[in-house]
Formats: C-alpha cells, sequence, structure tokens
C-alpha cells in the first residue's frame, strides 16, 4: 500500500511522526554542529533547518489559498525560496531552531483548521503542479523523513514506514520517467518484480535490494546495502 491509500487521518499521522523524527535528530545536534556539512552537496546543517522550517512555511501558504479561494502561491517568486534558506542560514542557533518549532507549530495549526470542503481544493505547488490541497500532506512528509536522513546523525531509511517508502519510488521513478532519465535501468526490491525504469531501452544495469535501500540509493543518498551490477554510475536526479 502507497501513502496516497491511506485515509487523510493516517496520511497527516505520518507526516507528524516524520516531523518529531526530524526534531529528535536535530535535538541530537549541538549548536556548534550546525555550522558542519549535511548530506546536501554545498549546505550546511544551517541551510537544512532554514529549509524546512521556511518549507512549512510555504505549505502554510497554499493551506490558506485552499481554505479562503484566493491565490496564495507558495513563493511569490522563483528566487524566494533559496533567497529565504540562504538568509536563514545566517541565523543564530537559537532562532534557527525555533523558526522550525514556530513553522512547524503553524502548519499543524492550518491542517487542524482546514475544513474539510478545502482538502480538495486546488493549489499549485512551486513546481506549477496543480494538486489538490491534501497533497500536502505528502508534500511535508517527503521533506522531513528524507532531510532527517540528511542531517547526517544517524537517520536511517530503514527508520521510514513502508508506506513512505513505496510512495516515495514511486515518485522517484515517476520523475525519472518524465524526463526520459535511467535509460537501461532496472531496480530489483527484494520479494517483489523488477522496475524498469525506460521500457523502450535495452537493459544497462540492475540495483537491487531491501525497499529501504534501494529508496536510499534512488533519492541519491548513499550505496549501502545495495548491489549494483552493471555499468551504473549512480541514480539519475529526480528532483
Amino acid at each position: 500500500m502507497s501513502f496516497h491509500d491511506l485515509t487523510l487521518p493516517e496520511r497527516l499521522l505520518i507526516a507528524r511522526r516524520g516531523t518529531a523524527y526530524f526534531a529528535q535528530r536535530l535535538a541530537e545536534l549541538v549548536d556548534d554542529d550546525l555550522d558542519g556539512d549535511c548530506l546536501l552537496p554545498g549546505w550546511t546543517h544551517r541551510h537544512l533547518l532554514a529549509h524546512v522550517g521556511y518549507n512549512a512555511a510555504a505549505l502554510c501558504r497554499v493551506l490558506d489559498w485552499a481554505a479562503t479561494g484566493i491565490e496564495t502561491p507558495m513563493y511569490t517568486c522563483a528566487d524566494q525560496r533559496n533567497r529565504e534558506i540562504g538568509e536563514g542560514a545566517t541565523l543564530n542557533a537559537a532562532a534557527l531552531r525555533n523558526l522550525f518549532d514556530h513553522t512547524v507549530a503553524r502548519l499543524n495549526e492550518k491542517w487542524c483548521e482546514l475544513p474539510e470542503s478545502a482538502w480538495s481544493a486546488e493549489v499549485r505547488t512551486a513546481q506549477g503542479r496543480l494538486v489538490e490541497a491534501s497533497e500536502t500532506a505528502w508534500m511535508r512528509t517527503r521533506e522531513v523523513w528524507i532531510h532527517a536522513v540528511d542531517l547526517d546523525n544517524g537517520g536511517r531509511f530503514t527508520d521510514f514506514p513502508d508506506d513512505v517508502l513505496d510512495s516515495l519510488l514511486i515518485d522517484i521513478v515517476g520523475m525519472w520517467k518524465k524526463k526520459a532519465l535511467g535509460a537501461g535501468l532496472i531496480l530489483s526490491v527484494d520479494g517483489r518484480s523488477s522496475i524498469v525504469v525506460q521500457q523502450e531501452s535495452s537493459p544497462g544495469g540492475i540495483v537491487s535490494g531491501p525497499l529501504p535501500a534501494v529508496v536510499r540509493w534512488a533519492a541519491g543518498r548513499g550505496s549501502v546495502g545495495v548491489q549494483v551490477e552493471g555499468d551504473i554510475d549512480g541514480p539519475p536526479t529526480w528532483l
């Protein structure tokens, strides 16, 4: 079962569990650790924390859109996201932690107060996709679970719920297909049918292993736990 097959309360619960998981990993970092690099190239823990905080604020804006019918985009312009992250990374440690706590509380409040009819209202993502407001549960879930690993202090894909792992793999492969990437690539999850990324391409390599390891590899977070056969340099980009 994928994340999207669950009821809305179940999806929101997983998003909140992911937030708690991220918060736990964050709490184990002392303030000086925030100056160190996270797993994302070119970013410190400060950049990552600012990103996760401002992502929640951006989702609050589209939930306001759903509630009022007044268009309120996640970002007013293409540069806003990067500018927020860059400026947020300059905050002191206490302010960064407060940003995370405050925006998490705001997002949870928006979810709790959104009228039932507004969950099906269409809003636009930062990438320009039109989705229902209920999609914010998945958008946040994906952010907090993956970025908990990016903190690089003990977060593991094996801690993710299977529903999240299944949906991440669907998302990643779907993006590869859309971008015509991954020609010849085959993903083989233990106990499941193989996934041929581009059906019309000749087989070029296989990445196999348990579900958490294959999703970790596909998400670009390392090859621990997978077996790579053939000429494969690494996973294609997906975001």
